[in-house]
């Protein structure tokens, strides 16, 4: 049988003296693998199509087991993602976070459409790390794992404070606090993203400014509902936590340049025509 669909490559592997093997993420068949022969030669017409991050149009035969690939279209390419080394381990980590978390047959549009609303917001410009923690978020909703934010999941109470509870799947107020020690006490601001990014879809993500210490605090959260209801190993993870010891210090610096700045004294700057009227 004949499929077209439209779809985002989210693991190639080489099969073969020539041959790639690719998992696409699709809007209509879920996850899907292909045999895509022929694509590691140069002069392929399918080699730029099956690059890894690449969003297009792919027909493809289908009994049973793997398609084989035989036509598409790319319609973007996503190369700044490949090319970029910071970009291109959160879309790595983006992709694997699907391939992993998901069967085949559960990777539905929703999935789809926030990974290429994620690569797009990548690709743009957007904070990376904002990006891919309002991505997790996505993920824990589509595996059924979305925390309660709203009102503690112990008595339903809405009044604070709260302490964020993995294995409670959710917020826990001051009286409910026994049922988990380790939950963890969170700034209001770390919370509000919290609830913001379980309230918006990815597709309608803006520009967002995040302090240092909300970011890990944001990390420290997410990764805590990750490991407590997907419990997932993941070999891109590990690169991005390397790629954030490196880059820690001099986000921490630029903080304190920004807080400096705020702390000193507006200064009027003159006029450039005063300037060229004086000399």
């Amino acid at each position: 049988m004949i499929y077209r669909v439209e779809g985002i490559v989210i693991r190639s592997t080489d099969y073969g003296e020539g041959n790639k093997i690719v998992t696409l993420l699709t809007d209509s068949a879920g996850k899907v693998g292909i045999m895509a022969r022929g694509a590691k030669k140069v002069r392929s017409r399918h080699t730029s199509l099956v690059q890894p991050f690449t969003y297009g149009e792919f027909v493809y035969f289908r009994n049973a087991g793997l398609g084989q690939l035989n036509a598409g279209e790319i319609m973007e390419s996503n190369h700044r993602l490949r090319e970029d080394i910071e970009l291109s381990a959160y879309a790595a980590y983006a992709a694997e976070l699907c391939d992993r978390a998901f069967q085949d047959e559960e990777a539905g549009a929703y999935l789809f459409h926030q990974l290429k609303a994620c690569y797009d917001a990548l690709r743009e410009g957007k904070d990376a790390a904002i990006v891919i923690h309002l991505f997790e978020m996505k993920i824990l909703e589509a595996a059924g794992y979305a925390p309660q934010l709203e009102t503690c999941v112990g008595c339903g109470s809405d009044q604070g404070p709260y302490r964020l509870s993995p294995q409670s799947g959710g917020i826990l107020c001051r009286r409910c606090i026994s049922r988990d020690p380790a939950a963890m006490l969170l700034e209001e601001g770390t919370y509000k993203l919290l609830r913001l990014f379980s309230a918006i879809d990815l597709r309608r993500l803006g520009s967002i400014q995040v302090r240092p210490n909300t970011r890990q605090q944001l990390k420290t959260a997410l990764r805590s509902l990750m490991d407590t209801h997907l419990d997932l190993r993941l070999k891109t993870r590990g690169f991005l936590d390397q790629l954030d010891r490196f880059s820690a210090p001099a986000a921490q610096a630029a903080e304190r340049r920004r807080q400096h700045k705020e702390s000193e004294p507006d200064q009027a700057i003159p006029d450039e025509k005063e300037v060229q009227d004086g000399e």
